[in-house]
């Protein structure tokens, strides 16, 4: 299985509603998941399930994902997957989804940092997830630990930067 784990995109500070959950993807912050999910989708990305947060920056960011990547099943929503959540959580919840092929996951830091070193098993690597960043991870083992390999990592910064 791979796994992609897509933080979601730039959002607004502030929700009309005062609500986090509510801040919705800026303009910006769709544009540049475009450019990364274009080019992921041009190397292989085409989600066989896609798992969100169900808050709304991480669900837009699902839905742009599916737009770009062909997606048309509908996107499955899991509270493993708000902030504060859990990496053991995440994980039981793609060992309930092992069949598929390719699962992206939409959602938050600081859980996506440290749900790439649970899957990895390597307590003492720190990642930078930025937003709007696509890991990929693969794995064909799903026991109660996790035993993944790192394949990529694209962020928005490196595919926009101009080359000299």
């Amino acid at each position: 299985m791979q796994i992609l784990l897509l933080r979601h995109g730039i959002a607004a500070d502030h929700a009309p509603t005062g609500r986090d959950a509510d801040r919705a993807i800026t303009s910006e912050g769709a544009r540049k998941l475009r450019v990364v999910l274009g080019h992921a989708h041009a190397a292989g990305v085409a989600p066989s399930l896609i798992l969100s947060s169900p808050y709304r920056r991480a669900r837009e960011t699902a839905e742009i994902a599916a737009s770009v990547c062909g997606y048309k099943q509908d996107i499955l929503l899991s509270e493993t997957l708000e902030p504060g959540g859990s990496p053991e959580a995440v994980w039981q919840e793609i060992r309930g989804h092992r069949a598929e092929s390719q699962i992206l996951l939409t959602g938050h830091e600081p859980l996506f940092s440290a749900l790439t070193v649970y899957l990895l098993n390597s307590p003492a690597l720190v990642v930078d997830f930025k937003k709007g960043a696509l890991v990929r991870l693969d794995t064909h083992s799903f026991g109660a630990a996790p035993r993944c390999v790192l394949r990529w990592m694209l962020t928005p910064r490196i595919l926009l930067t101009e080359t000299p």
